[in-house]
């Protein structure tokens, strides 16, 4: 693994990655070469098609002792794949698409106010980063206006199941830091998402490459899985870095995922906004 001090954010804690990661953006920029020009949809279906095939490997962000931009285009978890392909179809629309753009926008997308400081600044919980993430412009959140709901529980599972992460096992000072964090995104009153006994009337509504976020019934917590919604033909389903073992164009069809996952209550419905990188 290389650590690169990140040129454009000289102020910001290193990244890592490896030469192997260079090599597949360099790859990338030529694959995404024609379509530079294209609106953003295209280029976000063209970008995470790229990847089609990429083996899944969870907790990716979990590898370091120490809290380090990690930049992986060999491997994703469901995170991981959103936050990658949405950084390198900006980078695809900006004026400098180098590597150190995209790693510049991978951190602006993955930390509070884009800046690493230690395991809380990483936006952990979904809802959380999708609201940093509109505050910024980056993503509208659309599910409100699809006829979503409110859900108004508390988040609170990091700090409730502190075991399950290993870098909070014994810093409780870190921990702390995670509880303010909770406490502040529940003073938002909560998220609107769409439930699942809807999502087939809304379906036509849904944008092609819109980010989904499956929400659960597990308490304490907002989101279980995520990937980008896909239209084929009259079909919507979902493409996604999938736990069954790669990246993918799911056979079923987001309404149907959705029904057959009894924790599952619904999606949350977001889409990059065309003009951010403009």
């Amino acid at each position: 693994m290389i650590l690169l001090a990140a040129g454009s954010l000289s102020a910001q804690p290193t990244a890592l990655y490896s030469q192997t990661d260079r090599e597949i953006f360099r790859e990338y920029l030529t694959a995404i070469e024609p379509y530079r020009e294209a609106p953003l949809q295209t280029i976000l279906e063209k970008t995470a098609l790229f990847f089609l095939g990429r083996p899944y490997r969870a907790h990716t962000l979990e590898g370091s002792s120490d809290e380090h931009l990690t930049v992986n285009l060999r491997e994703f978890d469901c995170t991981t794949f959103v936050e990658s392909v949405v950084a390198l179809s900006l980078t695809t629309e900006s004026e400098v698409p180098s590597f150190e753009t995209f790693i510049g926008l991978l951190q602006s997308l993955r930390y509070r106010n884009g800046a690493v400081d230690g395991y809380a600044s990483r936006l952990h919980y979904a809802t959380d980063w999708l609201w940093e993430n509109e505050q910024w412009g980056v993503i509208c959140n659309l599910s409100a206006s699809l006829g979503g709901v409110k859900e108004e529980k508390p988040l609170n599972f990091i700090t409730t199941h502190r075991d399950a992460y290993s870098r909070l096992k014994e810093d409780d000072a870190m921990l702390d830091r995670i509880a303010l964090t909770e406490e502040e995104v529940n003073l938002r009153g909560g998220f609107y998402y769409l439930p699942k006994e809807r999502i087939k009337k809304m379906a036509d509504h849904i944008p092609h490459m819109a980010i989904i976020f499956f929400t659960t019934t597990i308490d304490g917590l907002d989101v279980t899985h995520m990937g980008f919604a896909f239209r084929k033909e009259e079909h919507l389903t979902f493409l996604h870095a999938s736990s069954t073992g790669k990246v993918k164009v799911d056979e079923r069809s987001i309404e149907e995922y959705t029904r057959n996952q009894r924790n599952t209550t619904g999606i949350i419905v977001a889409e990059i906004n065309p003009a951010y990188s403009k």
